[in-house]
């Protein structure tokens, strides 16, 4: 069974970046890089929002649109690690972002769940 922790999380004035990491204990029979990993974020009181995805290919959809043009998300293969790359932070991103992980071709929902790590971005 698949293991994802994430770390990275904190506290950042408006305006600053952080770099998001999730780095997944992978069972014997499957390969990390054969597997889609997205990004999800669930700030106070609302639902959780899919944020992005990067294929097994390397291919990067950033879903949503209030994270267009400031979020990005990479992977290192040898590391078993996927990042999310944020910038230009705003207090509305102020949530708990978790990665998952989907086995192959993307689909929702997603196989395996980080804990999630927290994000304050203070005006």
């Amino acid at each position: 069974q698949e293991q994802l922790v994430e770390s990275g999380g904190g506290l950042v004035q408006a305006g600053g970046s952080l770099r998001l990491s999730c780095t997944a204990s992978m069972s014997t029979f499957r390969t990390f890089s054969l597997c889609a990993m997205g990004w999800f974020r669930q700030a106070p009181g609302k639902e959780r929002e899919f944020v992005g995805v990067i294929n097994w290919n390397g291919d990067v959809t950033v879903q949503s649109d209030s994270v267009k043009g400031r979020f990005t998300i990479s992977r290192d293969n040898a590391k078993n690690t996927v990042y999310l790359q944020m910038n230009s932070l705003k207090p509305e991103d102020t949530a708990v972002y978790y990665c998952a992980l989907r086995y192959g071709t993307w689909k929702i929902p997603p196989e395996y769940w980080g804990q999630g790590t927290p994000v304050t971005v203070s005006s």
